[in-house]
């Protein structure tokens, strides 16, 4: 991935103060690249072109540095299930619009969830994230159960797992997707509910 540029003095430190945010994108930069166990502190403070007393003048660690990266793309996720449309209407309304919603989070968001789905519970931050993403996927199987309850959806297909594999399609794109490509987050958001929805909804149904 290529490294953030920045403007730095003959002492290859950064002559402009870094920023809470600039010093948390560089970072979530670092953590995708080598891992979050992978990375030390001299590791960010070398990528910001700043000391490791810089760095302490803003967080405390890269620990919240981590928890600082994914409560934002959690707290996009979780923003998503709290608007209008995914709160009204039917079901299966509201279900499709969370889907979207998620797959153009994760295009604007890229680097956040990228991360967010590397998190594997090995630290306390590591294991909030993981249990916040397991209230999502658990709001989000009971959007799926309601719509079958509701005959919009086939019922053969247990939520839980109609969850999972929706995710599944949708957190891929962080393994491919690279901005400025010619895909736009509208062209990815649209391919993602036709191919999930086309198979979830029961052959019948006209909505």
């Amino acid at each position: 991935m290529a490294r953030r540029s920045v403007s730095t003095s003959r002492n290859g430190r950064r002559d402009a103060p870094y920023t809470s945010e600039s010093l948390l994108a560089v970072a979530v930069e670092v953590f995708v690249e080598r891992g979050y166990d992978g990375t030390s502190m001299e590791d960010l403070a070398r990528a910001a072109g700043i000391t490791k007393s810089s760095i302490y003048h803003h967080v405390r660690g890269k620990e919240e540095l981590l928890r600082l990266a994914v409560g934002r793309a959690l707290d996009a996720l979780f923003a998503a299930l709290d608007e209008p449309p995914a709160r009204e209407g039917r079901a299966v309304d509201r279900l499709q619009y969370v889907v979207r919603r998620a797959a153009e989070v994760l295009v604007d968001e890229l680097p956040y969830v990228t991360l967010l789905l590397r998190v594997r519970g090995n630290t306390e931050t590591e294991r909030w994230a993981l249990e916040r993403r397991r209230e999502f996927d658990h709001r989000i199987a009971a959007l799926v159960g309601q719509a079958i309850e509701d005959g919009d959806l086939r019922s053969d297909v247990d939520p839980r797992l109609a969850t999972r594999l929706l995710f599944g399609m949708i957190n891929s794109i962080s393994e491919w997707y690279r901005p400025g490509r010619g895909r736009t987050r509208q062209h990815i958001a649209d391919a993602v509910v036709r191919l999930a929805f086309d198979g979830l909804r029961k052959p019948s149904s006209t909505r």
